[in-house]
């Protein structure tokens, strides 16, 4: 029954803080990439500027390609993907942070001109952007995999979903109060959120280090010795 399980769910997550971590870090990024998803056009184009969506979001989907593709390598490699995924969420904190920084900064300036075309403003942000996008195509293959090796799999569709209320309310909460608050100040909160998916990260990788192939570990020690 539904009940039964919701209670095996919660105990999965009780007795496991492997569990519990990856339950935290799914929600923290995917929270940062759909407020992201609302936010980017009024980012690049505050005063509703012409500029080129269509362009700009195929850019972007070929940075999210590109990302998908160094995961790809990085899963058949002998990195673990507990330890790059600690610097996937650190690269897009600091890219969506890019925003914060231009509008309290002498950078802060119009992102494009009335005819659309970007000014060095909005093409620092695109770039930022699109590391974030990158990020993104490699969080889907790699969060997948740590999914399918730590969460139980009678149980993984109601985890998910356990962590997913918070997630879809900040959603609707920054949806239903946009402008309560400027959209650099909501990437700014993401940026906060992806830190803290870093943080659980780090916390995931000394708690399963000891247990990755030899191999792995030896590579990493060897790499930082250098």
């Amino acid at each position: 029954s539904t009940m039964d399980s919701f209670k095996k769910a919660m105990a999965a997550i009780q007795s496991d803080r492997k569990v519990a971590l990856l339950g935290a870090i799914q929600p923290l990024f995917e929270a940062s990439m759909y407020t992201f998803v609302f936010m980017w056009t009024p980012a690049i184009s505050p005063n509703d500027e012409p500029i080129p969506h269509g362009v700009i979001f195929s850019i972007f989907m070929m940075a999210s390609m590109v990302g998908s593709s160094i995961a790809g390598r990085l899963l058949e490699g002998s990195t673990p993907v507990e330890l790059y995924m600690q610097y996937v969420f650190g690269a897009g904190a600091l890219s969506l942070f890019v925003p914060f920084v231009i509008t309290h900064t002498s950078l802060s300036e119009m992102a494009a001109d009335k005819d659309g075309k970007l000014l060095f403003t909005g093409q620092l942000e695109i770039l930022a952007f699109c590391v974030f996008e990158a990020c993104v195509g490699l969080f889907w293959p790699s969060i997948m995999k740590m999914r399918s090796a730590y969460v139980p799999e009678e149980s993984r569709a109601t985890i998910i979903n356990i962590f997913r209320i918070p997630l879809n309310l900040f959603v609707c909460i920054v949806l239903y109060n946009v402008s309560l608050f400027s959209v650099a100040t909501y990437l700014g909160m993401c940026s906060a959120f992806l830190m803290l998916a870093a943080y659980c990260q780090m916390q995931l990788y000394k708690l399963v280090k000891h247990d990755l192939p030899v191999s792995s570990y030896e590579t990493i020690e060897d790499s930082t010795e250098v």
